[in-house]
């Protein structure tokens, strides 16, 4: 199992014209939480693979968490976003990461990238704190 860094900056980044802002995933981590995410490159995720939401604003810090349910594809209907994964949000390792995010100073994060491995001597507090 790998687990990788999602960033979302709410000010730029929507989920079907929703903001991609923390309350909005963890709203849709207990309505609708299979997701269709956008990739800027094809990483080599797996399923079973965990996805660690890192929102950039207002404050930088992971406070949701997914699972990879599939293999990244291609999307030739999207050039600008081309590569594709389908992951589901996990409802209560996501409520707790919302009550107690993970800061970036706790990440280990150098030059933050759309996505990223997670360090490890980060995940012991990400597991932690998401109660995994």
């Amino acid at each position: 199992m790998t687990d990788w860094i999602y960033i979302l900056n709410p000010n730029k980044d929507t989920l079907d014209g929703e903001p991609s802002d923390k309350g909005t995933i963890r709203r849709l981590a207990h309505e609708e939480p299979e997701l269709d995410l956008w990739l800027s490159r094809r990483n080599r995720m797996r399923p079973g693979d965990r996805l660690w939401f890192f929102f950039s604003h207002p404050e930088s810090a992971v406070a949701a968490v997914a699972e990879i349910d599939g293999e990244p594809y291609d999307d030739p209907d999207d050039p600008e976003f081309s590569y594709r994964v389908e992951a589901t949000l996990l409802p209560g390792a996501t409520d707790a990461l919302y009550r107690d995010p993970v800061g970036r100073e706790d990440l280990a994060l150098g030059q933050v990238r759309s996505v990223q491995k997670v360090k490890p001597e980060a995940l012991p507090v990400l597991l932690a704190r998401a109660g995994l």
